[in-house]
């Protein structure tokens, strides 16, 4: 399906009615725009209903590069083995039972660390979107998060069009023409066909 974001805040306030707590799964590759679409999502949601909606971003639960580069695993940086998904159940099974607000991580990509307590979901966001590349992949300890989705919904993005934005992302980033080059395709595009051919199926394929 391809819902515009009207329609699928429209989707997402229906499926909350009446729900203390409505947990979303928006994942897919990278490059393919989750943390555009969930904020953008978000502010559709909080338009239509004031202070409903808040975003956690898996990327806060990256592993530290002082843990990653004694690991060897400091090139690999974005690979699943490179995260803390124990963390991120830990974190959501909070957010579920409701009971208090839940200081998440966020993930700064211009100092490349995560920030402890960086956002704040509170009792109030009723409708909270999980966004992140692995929240579906089809292998332990990920299929430990599924249970806590209410939905889950699944970016779809052609591989060339991903790789011409990660490519431009690390222009963004400082790298020179080869070296974005060199890390869409050698790094970010293994994820991305890993995430493609690993994940479970969604409630929803968002193209």
């Amino acid at each position: 399906m391809n819902p515009n974001i009207h329609d699928m805040a429209v989707r997402l306030l229906e499926a909350a009615e009446n729900r203390q707590r409505f947990i979303v799964a928006l994942a897919g590759p990278p490059g393919a725009g989750k943390s555009f679409l969930s904020e953008w999502l978000c502010r559709e949601l909080n338009e239509r209903v004031p202070g409903i909606a808040a975003v956690v971003p898996m990327d806060g639960y990256h592993l530290d590069n002082a843990i990653l580069e004694p690991l060897g695993q400091l090139p690999i940086k974005g690979a699943p083995e490179t995260f803390d998904p124990d963390g991120l159940k830990h974190d959501l099974e909070r957010i579920r039972r409701a009971d208090r607000s839940v200081a998440v991580p966020v993930f700064d990509r211009p100092l490349d660390l995560a920030r402890a307590g960086g956002r704040l979901i509170t009792l109030e966001h009723r409708i909270v979107i999980v966004e992140g590349n692995y929240l579906l992949l089809d292998r332990d300890p990920w299929r430990e998060l599924h249970p806590l989705f209410d939905m889950t919904l699944l970016l779809e993005v052609a591989d060339e069009v991903l790789e011409a934005r990660l490519i431009q992302r690390w222009l963004g980033m400082g790298q020179d023409q080869q070296g974005a080059v060199d890390k869409a395709r050698n790094k970010d595009m293994l994820n991305a066909r890993l995430i493609k051919r690993e994940s479970i199926a969604p409630d929803l394929y968002w193209r």
